[in-house]
């Protein structure tokens, strides 16, 4: 068929087979750690990422079953990734490259999708009282999302917490500024 590329996997344990139509396929746990070269990092956060939102797995399964697995390729790096005190659930790729500047500033890793005064924010640094809003164009070009945000700020403000907003352009073109 074209565009299927069928990965033979022999001596599997059977909580690392699932079907769907009766066909056979790895499991989500394994599949991630099955597609680790052919992906940079990023790109690996990013399907990690997705299978949560799929509900496929999430982080806290995914560790675990990992950390279940014989030595294979690919099992290091998912571990590394998964680090507790590294890997954060993201909505987006803007979401991501925020947290590498986060992470090469030497700040403190914060809260991502929190829910404050009504609204789920992008990062919330609870000690501080601060909130960072990404403002990618998907979800902020037009009047009603851009008022939506204004609401959100001032719901924020009220809540004595202080918001900073960052555009894709700037996360992407100005980090130093960020």
């Amino acid at each position: 068929m074209h565009g299927v590329r069928i990965h033979r996997r022999f001596h599997l344990p059977s909580v690392e087979i699932t079907r769907c139509r009766n066909i056979p396929l790895t499991s989500p746990a394994l599949t991630i750690v099955d597609i680790v070269p052919r992906l940079s990092e990023p790109q690996l956060e990013a399907a990690i990422n997705e299978a949560d939102k799929l509900d496929l797995i999430d982080p806290v399964r995914l560790r675990g079953r990992v950390e279940r697995m014989p030595r294979i390729p690919g099992i290091a790096i998912v571990r590394r990734l998964l680090d507790r005190d590294v890997f954060l659930l993201t909505d987006s790729e803007l979401e991501r490259r925020f947290l590498r500047i986060v992470r090469e500033a030497g700040l403190p890793l914060p809260v991502t999708g929190a829910r404050l005064s009504g609204f789920k924010v992008d990062f919330h640094w609870p000690t501080l009282g601060l909130v960072v809003e990404t403002d990618g164009l998907r979800y902020h070009r037009t009047p009603t999302q851009q008022s939506r945000d204004r609401l959100r700020d001032q719901a924020q403000a009220r809540a004595g917490l202080t918001t900073l907003r960052f555009t894709h352009a700037q996360v992407r073109d100005e980090p130093d500024e960020v």
